[in-house]
């Protein structure tokens, strides 16, 4: 997937009204992004969720990619997309951290609560609805700032996930539905480290002052 495929226009840059706008954006869904990575994490662990806890870690994740993203608002695309390669990196990790996590609870035949999972997974929803609807406006920009976006997408699709793990665990008296919802919240955050990857580093080929980008050059 290429730097193209959001369908903006990469080589304009951004003004500084819309980067003093990006800025306010990215503190607001950075605070309710640290204060719910709080709510959850203990709830997680009280309730002995897997996908809580998985949700939780992804909120403290996203927390740190805003603070990046906020970082390098106004720098040059280069500097930019490094922040998003990065951003893309940490979102693997993320993936594979909760496969750990899902295998452990698996492992140790975990029962979650399912009325803590639903009550703070709603929570999780309204507060996630808020930043996706906040960041709605920049999901088509560059990798920068459409990682902020997806990271915020795979989140409300996350946290309707643990709502319906919560059924699931009422309606079966057993863990196996919070452990699919585990697996499924890695997933998508791998999905999502390949997405920003590749366009990050598209981007950075594209501002190399070599032709053909940085690989080539190598070869001089």
């Amino acid at each position: 997937m290429g730097a193209q495929c959001c369908g903006h226009d990469h080589d304009t840059e951004p003004t500084k009204q819309e980067d003093a706008s990006y800025r306010r954006v990215l503190w607001a869904v950075l605070g309710i992004n640290a204060a719910m990575f709080a709510v959850e994490i203990g709830a997680g662990v009280a309730a002995g969720s897997a996908s809580l806890q998985a949700d939780a870690l992804d909120f403290l994740g996203d927390a740190g990619n805003y603070a990046i993203s906020l970082f390098v608002v106004g720098m040059a695309l280069r500097y930019r997309a490094t922040a998003a390669l990065v951003k893309g990196a940490t979102m693997g990790v993320f993936g594979l951290w909760v496969i750990g996590v899902t295998v452990w609870h698996a492992t140790h035949g975990t029962l979650p609560e399912d009325s803590t999972m639903g009550d703070v997974g709603f929570a999780a929803l309204l507060a996630n609805a808020a930043s996706f609807g906040l960041l709605w406006a920049y999901k088509g920009g560059d990798s920068n700032m459409r990682s902020a976006w997806i990271c915020t997408r795979n989140d409300v699709l996350g946290n309707l996930a643990v709502m319906l793990a919560a059924l699931g665990v009422f309606g079966t008296g057993a863990g196996w539905p919070d452990l699919i919802v585990a697996a499924i919240m890695a997933a998508l955050a791998l999905q999502g480290a390949v997405v920003v990857l590749q366009q990050s580093r598209a981007e950075l080929r594209s501002t190399s002052p070599f032709p053909g980008g940085v690989k080539n050059a190598n070869r001089t």
